[in-house]
């Protein structure tokens, strides 16, 4: 039985999710810092105790919408709402894991410990109040990704780090996030409110505008990154990383919108091929245009 719910614990901590965590060596391989041996091993830490503090954010979530969950053809299947993870076992999990994260990361970083508790007090009150806000939801969304390259920063000292990252990480997850909401509503159709309310203020037309718009914008302010970031090289290579990215959004916009998928996009990362080749090829070009030109 202790095995059962270690094992239902791991599943609600969201192993898969940590992926999105690897945003915080963006500054390290960015600022072309990714064979600095100290900065390299410090963001591997801040990257470990940012992946329990998201665990503790899931576990958090998923006790405030266990009656929702509950009632969702997907979610219901998760351990708490089942009944497989004892709702006593996830509060203690919780405070461990944030008794151990925060204060480690504090000797880590003073402002690496900052970011965290940001981070950490943004999903509390999202989860209370701002996920059933339209527009503000997804936006509170987005700057989840993009407190995950801050925090990078304050873990090494940047030379030459462009803002034009900030732009495209922001931009690039208000895509994803608008495909997730898009997703959801597809799926509960006439449902949809009754599982998370904040759909009630969005409809797919609506939704696809957005998806547009901010696809658009992404692949422009990438684009301007390549050949007007300050450390670059001066022959502009890293424009040949723009028709990977561009690939990768539409490929992305075509799991939404014809396969209905998006609703888990590590779910997506992890099963679509085409996508996973395509990261695979502009990680590896971004390293040889930084590390060997």
């Amino acid at each position: 039985m202790r095995m059962r719910t270690l094992f239902a614990l791991l599943k609600s901590m969201r192993p898969r999710q940590w992926m999105k965590n690897v945003l915080i060596f963006v500054p390290l391989v960015f600022d072309q810092q990714l064979d600095n041996m100290v900065a390299f091993r410090t963001t591997l830490a801040g990257f470990a105790l940012l992946c329990l503090v998201a665990s503790a954010v899931y576990l958090i979530n998923d006790l405030t919408d266990l009656e929702a969950d509950r009632l969702h053809p997907e979610k219901r299947k998760r351990p708490l709402a089942s009944g497989e993870l004892p709702v006593a076992a996830a509060i203690l999990a919780t405070a461990i894991l944030l008794l151990i994260a925060v204060p480690l990361a504090y000797f880590l970083s003073p402002g690496f410990a900052a970011v965290l508790l940001t981070y950490l007090l943004l999903n509390l009150a999202y989860s209370r109040w701002l996920k059933h806000i339209a527009i503000i939801d997804v936006i509170v969304l987005a700057s989840f990704y993009l407190l995950r390259v801050v925090a990078g920063l304050t873990l090494i000292q940047v030379a030459r780090f462009s803002p034009w990252l900030y732009v495209v990480t922001t931009l690039g997850a208000l895509y994803i996030g608008f495909g997730k909401r898009r997703a959801e509503l597809s799926l509960l159709a006439d449902e949809a409110s009754n599982h998370r309310r904040v759909l009630d203020g969005y409809t797919i037309p609506l939704l696809d505008q957005f998806i547009t718009i901010v696809s658009a914008t992404t692949i422009v302010a990438y684009s301007l990154y390549t050949f007007s970031a300050p450390n670059l090289p001066e022959n502009h290579a890293m424009m040949l990383t723009i028709p990977f990215a561009i690939y990768g959004i539409f490929r992305y916009l075509y799991i939404v919108q014809t396969k209905q998928g998006g609703g888990a996009p590590e779910e997506e990362l992890l099963a679509d091929r085409p996508l996973q080749f395509t990261i695979f090829l502009w990680g590896v070009t971004v390293l040889v245009i930084f590390y060997l030109f």
